[in-house]
């Protein structure tokens, strides 16, 4: 696969003029598309070449899967079925948050504190029914690219040492760097990169009350703050980030986090630079651990990746409906 890249580096978006210092706006043919936008047809038949054995891995949990999850305001849906006579049924949910689960962040998901949403969409555009960043757009058009996997929690393992999830660990660029030369992976224009740290897998195994508490102290871990992270995933070409872990970043922001000042209504969080900037969305909860495990196996780290969220209009974030093909 070609690696030429196309765009600015994140240094260069940095100059732009104005509100458009340090955001990839106006950069896309589609002002709805993001970093996806990255992906091209010539892109999605050189991934389907990662294809060799066939097998298909669904990245999805379960929409329930969370309950009690890392989150104070999303509860697991109530699913109903009815039916309108003896030979029919139906069924529909009740509390359904878009988020729940294993999910994509879209770029109506997070508005800058700086600047306001991805390519400068007004506030009051932002609400159910209109199309201004909206997840059906990824629906319309599914993200098919080439997807790579990083296995930050098998990498720790061999050289010893678990990942501390109980302590929401703050894993350094410097870490993801060298598991990334470890496996052999470079990633080009368009690729998109899954961290496995076996978060979700370790939280699910806790009891409810385990797990309330662990929701309660808010600690997760993930990656940590840093203008390097965001120039290495923005100047490596990738259109998605996604974790098996609650924010993809660890939480509580570290608390020398270069965003404390830009990002005050997230605690200086990168969802702000990623989502509303960048254009780069973010997937949460995915379901990596059969993925990674299978990967390990073959020694192989890329495979055909398919994301396409729900035709929501308007909405926020989707389930993800990620499937990998090996």
């Amino acid at each position: 696969m070609s690696g030429k890249k196309k765009y600015p580096t994140r240094a260069e978006l940095k100059q732009r003029p104005g509100r458009l210092a340090g955001t990839s706006w106006d950069l896309f043919a589609s002002p709805l598309a993001g970093a996806p936008g990255k992906i091209d047809a010539a892109k999605r038949i050189a991934a389907a070449a990662s294809v060799r054995l066939g097998e298909c891995f669904g990245l999805d949990y379960p929409i329930d899967a969370f309950s009690p999850g890392m989150s104070k305001t999303r509860g697991a849906p109530e699913h109903h079925i009815f039916g309108n006579h003896p030979a029919h049924r139906d069924d529909y949910l009740d509390g359904f948050y878009l988020q729940g689960s294993s999910q994509i962040d879209g770029l109506r998901h997070r508005r800058s504190d700086e600047v306001g949403f991805y390519n400068g969409v007004p506030d009051e555009k932002i609400v159910p029914g209109t199309t201004e960043l909206g997840i059906q757009y990824w629906s319309d058009q599914p993200i098919v690219t080439r997807g790579l996997l990083v296995d930050l929690d098998g990498f720790s393992r061999a050289r010893g040492r678990q990942l501390d999830h109980a302590h929401g660990e703050q894993i350094p660029l410097s870490l993801l760097l060298e598991a990334l030369d470890h496996q052999g992976i470079t990633a080009e224009e368009g690729d998109a990169l899954m961290v496995h740290t076996g978060w979700s897998e370790w939280f699910l195994a806790l009891s409810p009350e385990e797990k309330s508490r662990q929701r309660d102290c808010g600690k997760a871990t993930g990656l940590v703050q840093s203008e390097q992270l965001l120039d290495w995933a923005w100047d490596s070409g990738l259109s998605i980030l996604a974790a098996d872990n609650f924010a993809v970043e660890c939480l509580p922001p570290a608390a020398n986090s270069p965003f404390l000042a830009s990002a005050p209504n997230d605690r200086g969080m990168m969802h702000q630079e990623f989502l509303a900037k960048l254009g780069l969305p973010l997937g949460e909860l995915w379901r990596l651990d059969p993925l990674a495990r299978r990967m390990s196996q073959l020694q192989r780290w890329e495979c055909l990746l398919t994301i396409k969220p729900l035709n929501v209009v308007g909405g926020t974030g989707s389930p993800a409906n990620a499937t990998a093909v090996l």
